[in-house]
């Protein structure tokens, strides 16, 4: 995903939160393998959402906290 405000393709926090709000699945499907090959991701992503948590609206970054959860544990 290009990400209209970062001039890398790493997979840093603000590059998550980015794939996060407006990612599409072919995004979210590239996040996930990649928290897969790398479980240090797991964490990062969990740090993304707890920051967007406070919002019931927020039902994206609740999906990818519980997913998060999910697998590193």
């Amino acid at each position: 995903m290009l990400h209209r405000h970062l001039t890398h393709q790493d997979f840093t926090l603000a590059a998550i939160d980015d794939i996060i709000d407006r990612g599409r699945r072919s995004d979210w499907e590239e996040l996930a393998c990649a928290a897969l090959a790398n479980p240090v991701l797991f964490n990062k992503i969990a740090q993304v959402c707890a920051a967007h948590t406070e919002n019931p609206y927020a039902q994206r970054y609740y999906f990818w906290e519980h997913y998060a959860q999910h697998h590193a544990a």
